[in-house]
Protein backbone atom coordinates (compact mmCIF):
# COMPACT_ATOMS: atom_id res chain seq x y z
CA UNK A 1 0.00 0.00 0.00
CA UNK A 2 2.55 2.48 0.61
CA UNK A 3 3.96 2.04 -2.46
CA UNK A 4 0.95 2.28 -4.56
CA UNK A 5 -0.11 5.58 -2.37
CA UNK A 6 3.61 7.05 -3.36
CA UNK A 7 3.31 6.44 -6.90
CA UNK A 8 -0.31 8.13 -6.78
CA UNK A 9 1.69 10.83 -4.88
CA UNK A 10 3.32 11.19 -8.06
CA UNK A 11 0.75 11.37 -10.44
CA UNK A 12 -0.11 14.92 -11.08
CA UNK A 13 -2.82 16.54 -13.46
CA UNK A 14 0.06 17.23 -15.90
CA UNK A 15 1.56 14.02 -16.19
CA UNK A 16 -1.94 12.93 -16.94
CA UNK A 17 -2.67 15.31 -19.83
CA UNK A 18 1.01 14.44 -21.17
CA UNK A 19 0.15 11.17 -21.14
CA UNK A 20 -3.21 10.81 -22.71
CA UNK A 21 -1.96 13.78 -25.45
CA UNK A 22 0.86 11.65 -26.44
CA UNK A 23 -1.13 8.36 -26.43
CA UNK A 24 -3.97 10.62 -28.71
CA UNK A 25 -1.29 11.92 -30.76
CA UNK A 26 0.55 8.44 -31.29
CA UNK A 27 -3.14 6.73 -32.51
CA UNK A 28 -3.67 9.45 -34.78
CA UNK A 29 -0.90 8.91 -36.33
CA UNK A 30 -1.43 4.90 -35.93
CA UNK A 31 -4.70 5.90 -38.06
CA UNK A 32 -3.23 8.10 -40.56
CA UNK A 33 -0.69 5.42 -42.06
CA UNK A 34 -3.31 2.34 -41.08
CA UNK A 35 -4.30 0.79 -44.77
CA UNK A 36 -1.10 2.05 -46.57
CA UNK A 37 2.16 1.06 -47.68
CA UNK A 38 3.93 3.05 -44.89
CA UNK A 39 2.93 0.09 -42.15
CA UNK A 40 5.65 -1.94 -42.97
CA UNK A 41 8.16 0.46 -43.57
CA UNK A 42 7.35 1.60 -39.67
CA UNK A 43 7.79 -2.36 -39.05
CA UNK A 44 11.30 -2.04 -40.53
CA UNK A 45 12.15 0.93 -38.70
CA UNK A 46 11.12 -0.60 -35.58
CA UNK A 47 13.44 -3.83 -36.07
CA UNK A 48 15.93 -1.69 -36.91
CA UNK A 49 15.82 0.32 -33.62
CA UNK A 50 15.68 -3.42 -32.14
CA UNK A 51 18.57 -4.42 -33.60
CA UNK A 52 20.71 -1.20 -32.62
CA UNK A 53 19.67 -2.00 -28.95
CA UNK A 54 20.75 -5.52 -28.92
CA UNK A 55 24.13 -3.57 -30.50
CA UNK A 56 24.37 -1.79 -27.39
CA UNK A 57 23.18 -3.78 -24.98
CA UNK A 58 26.09 -6.90 -26.35
CA UNK A 59 28.52 -3.73 -27.04
CA UNK A 60 28.46 -4.42 -30.68
CA UNK A 61 30.64 -1.62 -31.72
CA UNK A 62 30.90 -1.92 -35.48
CA UNK A 63 27.06 -2.49 -35.86
CA UNK A 64 26.62 0.25 -33.82
CA UNK A 65 28.60 2.51 -35.50
CA UNK A 66 26.62 1.75 -38.69
CA UNK A 67 23.63 2.28 -37.62
CA UNK A 68 24.51 5.40 -35.79
CA UNK A 69 25.82 6.41 -39.50
CA UNK A 70 23.22 5.27 -41.06
CA UNK A 71 20.49 6.89 -38.85
CA UNK A 72 21.93 10.55 -40.05
CA UNK A 73 20.90 9.86 -43.75
CA UNK A 74 18.09 7.56 -42.77
CA UNK A 75 16.35 10.72 -41.80
CA UNK A 76 16.48 12.49 -45.13
CA UNK A 77 15.29 9.25 -46.31
CA UNK A 78 12.03 8.58 -44.28
CA UNK A 79 11.11 12.26 -45.37
CA UNK A 80 10.73 11.16 -49.20
CA UNK A 81 9.46 7.82 -48.42
CA UNK A 82 6.98 8.98 -46.22
CA UNK A 83 6.00 11.95 -48.01
CA UNK A 84 2.61 10.84 -48.88
CA UNK A 85 1.80 10.32 -44.86
CA UNK A 86 3.30 13.67 -44.19
CA UNK A 87 1.59 15.62 -46.50
CA UNK A 88 -1.88 14.26 -45.65
CA UNK A 89 -1.22 14.82 -41.88
CA UNK A 90 -0.39 18.48 -42.83
CA UNK A 91 -3.44 18.74 -44.89
CA UNK A 92 -5.52 17.83 -41.81
CA UNK A 93 -3.94 19.78 -39.73
CA UNK A 94 -3.97 22.60 -41.58
CA UNK A 95 -7.86 21.97 -42.25
CA UNK A 96 -8.09 21.70 -37.84
CA UNK A 97 -6.30 25.39 -37.63
CA UNK A 98 -8.59 26.74 -40.50
CA UNK A 99 -11.32 25.86 -37.99
CA UNK A 100 -13.63 24.73 -40.71
CA UNK A 101 -15.33 22.22 -38.77
CA UNK A 102 -17.25 25.18 -37.16
CA UNK A 103 -18.86 26.02 -40.89
CA UNK A 104 -20.65 24.02 -42.77
CA UNK A 105 -19.00 22.70 -45.84
CA UNK A 106 -21.84 23.62 -48.53
CA UNK A 107 -24.81 25.15 -47.83
CA UNK A 108 -28.11 23.39 -47.53
CA UNK A 109 -29.76 24.14 -50.73
CA UNK A 110 -25.84 24.17 -52.67
CA UNK A 111 -25.86 20.15 -50.92
CA UNK A 112 -29.27 18.80 -51.20
CA UNK A 113 -29.02 20.04 -55.19
CA UNK A 114 -25.42 18.68 -56.20
CA UNK A 115 -26.64 15.25 -54.29
CA UNK A 116 -29.84 14.98 -56.22
CA UNK A 117 -28.04 15.87 -59.55
CA UNK A 118 -24.86 13.52 -59.15
CA UNK A 119 -27.34 10.50 -57.98
CA UNK A 120 -29.37 11.06 -60.60
CA UNK A 121 -26.96 11.31 -63.12
CA UNK A 122 -25.34 7.53 -61.55
CA UNK A 123 -27.82 6.35 -61.63
CA UNK A 124 -29.16 7.01 -65.40
CA UNK A 125 -25.24 5.93 -66.48
CA UNK A 126 -25.89 2.53 -64.73
CA UNK A 127 -29.17 1.75 -66.66
CA UNK A 128 -27.27 2.89 -69.60
CA UNK A 129 -23.75 0.82 -68.72
CA UNK A 130 -21.55 3.72 -68.99
CA UNK A 131 -18.71 4.04 -66.48
CA UNK A 132 -17.94 7.24 -64.54
CA UNK A 133 -15.73 8.83 -62.23
CA UNK A 134 -17.03 12.01 -59.89
CA UNK A 135 -15.13 14.03 -57.46
CA UNK A 136 -16.51 16.53 -55.11
CA UNK A 137 -14.30 19.10 -53.70
CA UNK A 138 -14.77 19.40 -49.95
CA UNK A 139 -11.89 21.74 -47.56
CA UNK A 140 -8.42 20.34 -49.70
CA UNK A 141 -8.40 22.37 -52.95
CA UNK A 142 -8.08 19.96 -56.19
CA UNK A 143 -7.03 22.81 -58.57
CA UNK A 144 -4.27 20.88 -59.42
CA UNK A 145 -5.53 17.75 -59.84
CA UNK A 146 -8.42 19.81 -62.31
CA UNK A 147 -5.87 21.45 -64.22
CA UNK A 148 -4.82 18.12 -65.79
CA UNK A 149 -8.03 18.07 -67.34
CA UNK A 150 -10.36 20.63 -69.47
CA UNK A 151 -11.26 23.52 -67.32
CA UNK A 152 -15.43 24.18 -67.85
CA UNK A 153 -16.59 26.33 -64.59
CA UNK A 154 -20.34 24.81 -65.65
CA UNK A 155 -23.31 24.54 -63.75
CA UNK A 156 -23.85 21.14 -61.76
CA UNK A 157 -26.56 19.05 -63.61
CA UNK A 158 -27.84 15.26 -64.55
CA UNK A 159 -27.89 16.12 -68.24
CA UNK A 160 -24.16 17.30 -68.62
CA UNK A 161 -22.94 14.49 -66.05
CA UNK A 162 -24.25 12.11 -68.26
CA UNK A 163 -23.14 13.85 -71.49
CA UNK A 164 -19.68 13.84 -70.64
CA UNK A 165 -19.48 10.13 -69.49
CA UNK A 166 -20.68 9.50 -72.82
CA UNK A 167 -18.71 6.48 -74.15
CA UNK A 168 -18.04 9.06 -77.84
CA UNK A 169 -16.89 11.97 -76.07
CA UNK A 170 -13.59 13.18 -75.28
CA UNK A 171 -13.46 13.71 -72.08
CA UNK A 172 -15.53 10.23 -70.34
CA UNK A 173 -11.77 8.29 -69.69
CA UNK A 174 -11.24 11.09 -67.20
CA UNK A 175 -12.54 12.24 -63.72
CA UNK A 176 -15.01 14.98 -63.19
CA UNK A 177 -13.89 17.50 -60.38
CA UNK A 178 -17.00 19.44 -58.84
CA UNK A 179 -16.32 22.46 -56.28
CA UNK A 180 -19.45 24.12 -55.06
CA UNK A 181 -22.08 23.92 -57.20
CA UNK A 182 -20.09 23.91 -60.36
CA UNK A 183 -17.95 21.33 -62.63
CA UNK A 184 -14.55 22.55 -62.38
CA UNK A 185 -13.41 20.38 -64.68
CA UNK A 186 -13.44 17.29 -66.86
CA UNK A 187 -11.21 14.75 -68.12
CA UNK A 188 -9.05 15.04 -65.04
CA UNK A 189 -6.15 12.38 -64.05
CA UNK A 190 -6.46 11.32 -60.47
CA UNK A 191 -3.26 9.92 -58.32
CA UNK A 192 -2.83 6.03 -57.76
CA UNK A 193 -3.86 4.26 -54.72
CA UNK A 194 -1.23 3.43 -51.79
CA UNK A 195 -3.44 1.14 -49.70
CA UNK A 196 -2.31 -1.97 -49.10
CA UNK A 197 -5.40 -3.55 -49.37
CA UNK A 198 -5.65 -6.14 -52.33
CA UNK A 199 -6.88 -3.92 -55.43
CA UNK A 200 -6.82 -6.84 -58.30
CA UNK A 201 -10.88 -7.31 -58.01
CA UNK A 202 -10.94 -3.22 -58.67
CA UNK A 203 -11.24 -1.33 -61.44
CA UNK A 204 -9.28 1.43 -62.89
CA UNK A 205 -12.25 3.90 -61.66
CA UNK A 206 -12.03 2.65 -58.34
CA UNK A 207 -8.43 2.66 -57.97
CA UNK A 208 -8.31 6.02 -58.99
CA UNK A 209 -10.95 6.71 -55.86
CA UNK A 210 -9.27 5.22 -53.44
CA UNK A 211 -6.07 7.44 -54.32
CA UNK A 212 -7.67 11.06 -54.41
CA UNK A 213 -9.48 9.89 -51.07
CA UNK A 214 -6.06 8.81 -49.62
CA UNK A 215 -4.72 12.03 -50.06
CA UNK A 216 -7.20 14.28 -50.14
CA UNK A 217 -10.71 14.87 -48.07
CA UNK A 218 -12.78 14.31 -51.64
CA UNK A 219 -16.08 11.91 -52.20
CA UNK A 220 -16.13 10.34 -55.48
CA UNK A 221 -18.83 8.39 -56.67
CA UNK A 222 -17.74 5.48 -59.05
CA UNK A 223 -19.92 3.95 -61.68
CA UNK A 224 -18.77 0.63 -62.58
CA UNK A 225 -18.77 0.09 -66.84
CA UNK A 226 -18.57 -3.52 -66.56
CA UNK A 227 -21.14 -4.41 -63.95
CA UNK A 228 -22.96 -0.54 -63.78
CA UNK A 229 -22.87 -0.50 -59.88
CA UNK A 230 -22.71 2.52 -58.00
CA UNK A 231 -20.02 3.09 -55.11
CA UNK A 232 -19.56 6.13 -52.98
CA UNK A 233 -15.38 6.25 -51.61
CA UNK A 234 -14.89 8.58 -49.07
CA UNK A 235 -11.53 8.39 -47.05
CA UNK A 236 -10.61 5.46 -48.76
CA UNK A 237 -13.59 3.46 -48.00
CA UNK A 238 -16.24 2.44 -50.46
CA UNK A 239 -19.84 1.32 -50.11
CA UNK A 240 -20.81 -0.71 -53.07
CA UNK A 241 -24.50 -1.31 -54.10
CA UNK A 242 -26.06 1.81 -53.88
CA UNK A 243 -28.93 3.49 -55.65
CA UNK A 244 -30.11 6.71 -56.75
CA UNK A 245 -32.30 8.07 -53.38
CA UNK A 246 -29.21 5.94 -51.22
CA UNK A 247 -26.31 7.39 -52.88
CA UNK A 248 -28.47 10.91 -52.38
CA UNK A 249 -28.67 10.78 -49.03
CA UNK A 250 -25.22 9.94 -48.54
CA UNK A 251 -23.89 12.51 -50.51
CA UNK A 252 -26.03 15.26 -48.64
CA UNK A 253 -25.01 14.12 -45.43
CA UNK A 254 -21.27 13.88 -46.35
CA UNK A 255 -21.88 17.54 -47.78
CA UNK A 256 -23.68 18.82 -45.28
CA UNK A 257 -23.73 16.69 -42.27
CA UNK A 258 -26.11 19.25 -39.68
CA UNK A 259 -29.37 18.92 -41.54
CA UNK A 260 -28.65 16.80 -44.76
CA UNK A 261 -30.27 13.73 -43.38
CA UNK A 262 -33.12 15.05 -41.84
CA UNK A 263 -34.07 17.23 -45.14
CA UNK A 264 -34.60 13.78 -47.06
CA UNK A 265 -36.01 11.69 -44.73
CA UNK A 266 -38.61 14.66 -44.91
CA UNK A 267 -38.66 14.32 -48.00
CA UNK A 268 -39.19 10.30 -48.30
CA UNK A 269 -41.88 10.73 -45.25
CA UNK A 270 -45.32 10.94 -47.54
CA UNK A 271 -47.53 13.79 -46.02
CA UNK A 272 -50.25 12.48 -43.50
CA UNK A 273 -53.86 12.85 -44.65
CA UNK A 274 -55.97 15.01 -42.49
CA UNK A 275 -59.28 14.68 -44.53
CA UNK A 276 -61.04 13.26 -47.42
CA UNK A 277 -59.47 14.66 -50.83
CA UNK A 278 -61.10 17.08 -53.46
CA UNK A 279 -61.70 13.93 -55.24
CA UNK A 280 -63.07 11.86 -52.74
CA UNK A 281 -65.68 14.65 -52.02
CA UNK A 282 -66.65 15.36 -55.48
CA UNK A 283 -67.31 11.01 -55.72
CA UNK A 284 -69.34 11.07 -52.54
CA UNK A 285 -71.66 14.06 -53.64
CA UNK A 286 -72.04 12.69 -57.06
CA UNK A 287 -73.34 9.20 -55.64
CA UNK A 288 -74.84 10.64 -52.03
CA UNK A 289 -73.67 10.34 -48.82
CA UNK A 290 -71.16 13.11 -48.50
CA UNK A 291 -71.17 11.88 -44.09
CA UNK A 292 -70.07 8.64 -45.13
CA UNK A 293 -66.38 7.62 -44.63
CA UNK A 294 -64.11 7.33 -47.78
CA UNK A 295 -64.29 3.16 -48.71
CA UNK A 296 -67.38 2.59 -46.98
CA UNK A 297 -69.63 0.14 -49.11
CA UNK A 298 -73.34 1.11 -50.27
CA UNK A 299 -76.23 -1.19 -49.58
CA UNK A 300 -77.87 -2.12 -52.88
CA UNK A 301 -80.76 0.74 -51.93
CA UNK A 302 -78.27 3.77 -51.53
CA UNK A 303 -76.75 2.59 -55.14
CA UNK A 304 -77.73 4.32 -57.91
CA UNK A 305 -80.71 2.16 -60.33
CA UNK A 306 -79.91 -0.75 -58.50
CA UNK A 307 -83.45 -1.65 -58.12
CA UNK A 308 -84.30 -0.93 -61.98
CA UNK A 309 -81.59 -2.99 -63.59
CA UNK A 310 -80.92 -5.34 -60.87
CA UNK A 311 -77.01 -4.09 -60.93
CA UNK A 312 -75.38 -5.20 -57.98
CA UNK A 313 -72.66 -2.26 -58.08
CA UNK A 314 -69.61 -3.79 -59.96
CA UNK A 315 -70.66 -3.54 -63.41
CA UNK A 316 -72.61 -7.34 -63.68
CA UNK A 317 -75.89 -8.09 -64.08
CA UNK A 318 -77.48 -10.40 -60.78
CA UNK A 319 -78.63 -13.94 -62.05
CA UNK A 320 -82.69 -14.13 -61.89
Amino acid sequence: MPLIQSALDKVSPNVVADVAITALLIYWLLSLIRGTRAVRLVIGVCLLLVVYGAAVTFDLRLLKVILQTSAYVGLFALVVVFQPELRRALDRIGRLGSLSWLISPAEQSTAVHIATEVASAAERLSREGHGALIVMERETGLQEIAENGVMLHADVSADLLVTLFSPKTPLHDGAVVIRGDQILAAGALLPSAETTIPLERFGTRHKAALGITEQTDAIVVVVSEESGQISLVERARIVRNLNEPKLAHDLAALLHPQTAGRIFRQERTPPRRVGPTVRELARRARFGGLNRPAGARRSRSDRPGAEATGDDGDGQEKAS
